[in-house]
């Protein structure tokens, strides 16, 4: 069955917890942009204790725990292993996997076995730990496609030259500079790889240049994400892929429960489940707006856009219409523009994730949108 999604895409100054965070868990998190993710990094830091690779991480995925969402509680609600490679969310999965009964072992072909899929590779850290061990991103998956996948980038595959069973692609890169290999997983777990990664970026922040650096790490592919640096972390276009993965796979049940799970076993959060918005007031602050007086009430449709065309749709009188793409480049201006029973009509859009601002006298307000 389709999960049940938790999170409506909003751009504001006001941030909701979803997840069950103790209180005062994240009352130093005042800032924005990068100082705030340093502060979340020291919050996430303080009382991580790293588990065991064998048996520990065996043994959470196997938990009875009702919050264990590393068991399929969510789709078929069948307790088996949730695997993002071979979940069908709303027709029959391909092959499901008994706890502990089916762990690899030796596999040739999908359905085989599930073993430890790290979504970020662990090539790139040298197998060191914390990182080795870290729940937010080390998932039970089908050892095949783990192994299909080895330390490729996640993106937007162009062209598949293998595709899984459930959907899972690889293939050609889509993601804008970047001209390699890359692994798209279905939409369903989009939002939750992206999270995921999201929070390595913010736990390790002070790691992540050195994880660039490192000489025997070049021929990690995985390395075409990130920049070097320990405050943007991701190159531009995975970002801008990540960012849109976010938006269209809101946090789930699954995420939460997980993110409650790996709390009380690994004694840290990931503050993006708990807080969607603060992935935009660290690397988007200027989306987020301060005060509603002065602030322009329009609305763009559809979004995501399935073609290269949006509406905007306004009572108010709009001096100047701007759209930029996450790179902050300018990619259209329109001045005094002539709307027509209050809706203006944009062509012409590629496909990305695009930061459009409407101007009014003295007020202003800024949204996001998708054109696929």
């Amino acid at each position: 069955m389709k999960k049940i999604t938790s999170f409506i895409v909003t751009v504001c100054c006001s941030f909701t917890i979803f997840a069950q965070a103790p209180a005062n868990y994240y009352n130093s998190a005042t800032a924005t942009g990068y100082t705030l993710k340093s502060q979340l990094k020291t919050i996430i830091s303080a009382n991580h204790t790293a588990l065991s690779y064998t048996p520990g991480l065996w043994n959470l995925y196997s938990s009875n725990a009702t919050n264990n969402g590393f068991r399929d509680k969510y789709y078929e609600n069948d307790n088996t292993i949730l695997d993002i490679y071979s979940e069908k969310p709303v027709a029959v999965d391909p092959y499901t996997y008994t706890v502990i009964a089916d762990q690899c072992g030796n596999y040739s072909s999908e359905g085989d076995c599930y073993n430890r899929e790290h979504l970020i590779p662990q090539s790139y850290f040298d197998e060191n730990a914390p990182m080795k061990t870290d729940a937010f991103h080390v998932w039970p998956s089908d050892g095949k496609v783990n192994g299909e996948r080895g330390n490729l980038p996640f993106g937007t595959a162009a062209n598949a030259s293998y595709t899984s069973q459930n959907g899972t692609k690889r293939g050609t890169s889509g993601v804008a500079g970047f001209t390699g290999t890359v692994v798209e997983p279905i939409d369903e777990f989009k939002g939750d790889i992206a999270r995921a990664y999201f929070y390595f970026a913010t736990r390790y922040e002070d790691f992540m240049d050195d994880f660039h650096s490192d000489t025997t790490q070049t021929q990690t592919q995985v390395r075409a994400m990130f920049d070097g640096s320990t405050d943007k972390v991701f190159n531009t276009g995975f970002l801008d892929v990540l960012y849109q993965w976010h938006l269209q796979d809101p946090v789930s049940a699954r995420e939460t429960d997980l993110n409650n799970y790996i709390y009380n076993e690994q004694g840290n959060r990931n503050p993006y489940i708990d807080n969607p918005q603060y992935i935009t007031a660290v690397w988007f602050p200027h989306l987020l707006s301060t005060n509603k007086a002065e602030l322009v009430e329009f609305n763009v449709y559809p979004n995501p856009a399935p073609k290269n065309t949006i509406f905007i749709s306004t009572k108010e009188k709009i001096n100047l219409i701007t759209v930029y793409n996450l790179e902050g480049k300018l990619v259209k201006k329109v001045s005094n523009p002539q709307f027509n029973d209050e809706v203006f009509t944009i062509n012409h859009l590629k496909s990305g994730t695009y930061i459009l601002k409407l101007k009014s006298g003295k007020k202003t307000s800024t949204k996001k949108f998708i054109v696929k």
